[in-house]
């Protein structure tokens, strides 16, 4: 009972993480389907959201997200919509 606890905890603890992590890849899907994204760019964008998946995997993973892991976290996402806001300006078409 208790392990089920921090299991539902720990994936609650980043619900901000999650909500930025959709609007990525919608953002990435729609650079796509809209010409603005080469399949190549689109690749490299998929390829940095599943490695910010996996960091936030492994912060949950013992059922506590620190301050120091969420911030890690937030770097990459912005680092991340960084990149995505880059691609699908820089006037490359499909």
């Amino acid at each position: 009972m208790i392990v089920a606890t921090i299991a539902a905890f720990a994936q609650d603890a980043t619900p901000k993480t999650d909500v930025r992590q959709g609007a990525q890849r919608a953002r990435i899907h729609e650079g796509r389907k809209e010409g603005d994204l080469t399949r190549g760019e689109a690749k490299a964008l998929n390829r940095q959201q599943r490695h910010i998946r996996r960091t936030e995997r492994r912060a949950k993973a013992d059922g506590t997200v620190t301050d120091t892991e969420q911030r890690k976290l937030n770097r990459k996402q912005n680092r991340a919509s960084r990149n995505i806001r880059r691609a699908k300006n820089n006037g490359v078409q499909n």
